[in-house]
């Protein structure tokens, strides 16, 4: 009887570790989908002013997506999507978007604001925190490739002091800047190769 009973009970153990990943999966579309109406449903947003996903480091999306949840930080065009949003499945939107490829911008380039770009962005050492290739690292975003426009965006909004809930470093490092500038670090992050 004790035999029998082993056996029932791993086989209830490997039927749902099998169906987990399967349930999990079947979990995620729902929200992915709604991820990508405005993120691109490849992660590479097509919206003004939201950011692509794809290609940012695991825990820097993990991180914000739990101070979104948490209403640390505020961006009211995401209110109460993330709202019942699981640590499991926060860790699996993560993984999913940090795998995915990132789209190069095929916008021109304009040789004086890129070159402005490329020497403001090294005087003011954006590379410490986001990498001398601005890939972006562990809770750090990638800056490489990311869509001008939401860079400029979100630039301003550290320059005011509007980035709430974002790294207060930042407001720091761009406080003053003038808006030249930052559309010039702007134009040459975008068009960095991710």
């Amino acid at each position: 009887m004790r035999r029998r009973l082993d056996l029932r009970v791993w086989l209830w153990f490997a039927l749902v570790c099998l169906s987990a990943p399967w349930a999990h999966s079947q979990t995620l579309a729902p929200r992915l989908a709604l991820c990508g109406a405005c993120h691109g449903a490849d992660g590479n947003s097509q919206i003004k002013d939201f950011p692509s996903l794809a290609g940012q480091p695991r825990v820097f999306l993990e991180n914000q997506l739990v101070l979104i949840r948490e209403g640390m930080r505020d961006i009211p065009a995401m209110k109460g999507t993330l709202q019942g949003v699981s640590d499991a499945e926060i860790t699996a939107l993560a993984k999913h978007y940090a795998a995915l490829p990132v789209k190069a911008s095929t916008a021109p380039a304009d040789a004086t604001l890129f070159e402005r770009g490329r020497r403001l962005s090294s005087e003011m050492r954006c590379g410490i925190c986001h990498l001398s290739d601005y890939q972006g690292r562990e809770q750090m975003p990638r800056l490489a490739g990311q869509r001008e426009d939401y860079l400029l965006h979100s630039m301003r909004q550290f320059r005011t002091n509007q980035a709430v809930g974002r790294d207060t470093q930042m407001a720091a490092a761009l406080y003053g800047v003038s808006d030249d500038d930052l559309r010039a670090m702007a134009h040459y992050l975008a068009r960095v190769s991710p």
